[in-house]
């Protein structure tokens, strides 16, 4: 129990804004922490639908307060998921492998692909807010961090030896996976009234552009790092809810 509880604050400290306490930092601890983003995720998506439905409650245009609530996500997370995505989306965009495209995305400023990646994100995640039940919301920022879960399974190296992505790769068992891929998949049926279905089709195929992402970064730069785990997050979490405005 005690290994759960520090996995679960290094999870929200990593993950959130929220001013957790710190535990125990090390490898089993990240495996805990990274099997438990869903529900972090699942924390944050409720926060955010919540800001969402308050600006409608409000009067607030749908794609007002979709911005709004896409504006609250990056705030509660710090913009690092964001970040990441930019970063990553630069060294891949720069045909460059390796430790050329790994320098790349160590450099503070954001390319020409990291700001059109910013804006598609932010555009699609906004405006799909605005159309999707609140339920979808939270289903779809769970299955973004799902998408970290799947990022940190065996199997799948670190670009680097030092870093959040050495600390947290390979560190979460397949079966720990595919047992959170179910319980959002299962959640994610109550989404759309009289198609059960469509919520777990999302969930799949945010997961199938992870997987993909994925393949490609092993390739290309040899493994995770943290700002694929953040690159990972976002794409999750944008597939997700522009599937779910397929009603």
């Amino acid at each position: 129990m005690a290994r759960v509880a520090d996995g679960l604050r290094l999870a929200v400290t990593t993950l959130t804004v929220l001013p957790v306490r710190g535990g125990r930092v090390d490898r089993p601890t990240a495996a805990v922490a990274m099997g438990l983003a869903p529900l972090v995720g699942a924390l944050l998506g409720l926060a955010i639908a919540g800001v969402s439905e308050g600006l409608r409650a409000l009067g607030a245009p749908g794609l007002v307060a979709g911005g709004v609530a896409v504006a609250a996500g990056a705030l509660f997370t710090r913009g690092l998921h964001l970040d990441g995505l930019a970063d990553t989306v630069d060294a891949l965009g720069s045909y460059r492998s390796g430790p050329d495209a790994l320098a790349i995305m160590k450099k503070p400023d954001i390319g020409p692909f990291g700001v059109v990646a910013l804006a598609v994100v932010v555009l699609v995640q906004a405006a799909s807010i605005a159309v999707i039940p609140w339920w979808g919301v939270v289903i779809a920022w769970a299955t973004g961090r799902l998408a970290i879960s799947v990022a940190c399974r065996r199997g799948v190296p670190s670009a680097r030896p030092e870093g959040l992505g050495a600390m947290v790769a390979s560190t979460v068992p397949t079966p720990v996976v595919l047992i959170a891929t179910a319980l959002v998949a299962g959640a994610g049926g109550p989404v759309i009234a009289g198609r059960p279905w469509l919520g777990p089709v999302a969930v799949v195929v945010a997961l199938g552009g992870v997987l993909l992402l994925l393949r490609h970064c092993v390739r290309r730069l040899g493994g995770i790092t943290g700002d694929v785990l953040g690159a990972c997050a976002e794409l999750a979490t944008t597939l997700a809810l522009l599937t779910l405005t397929f009603t």
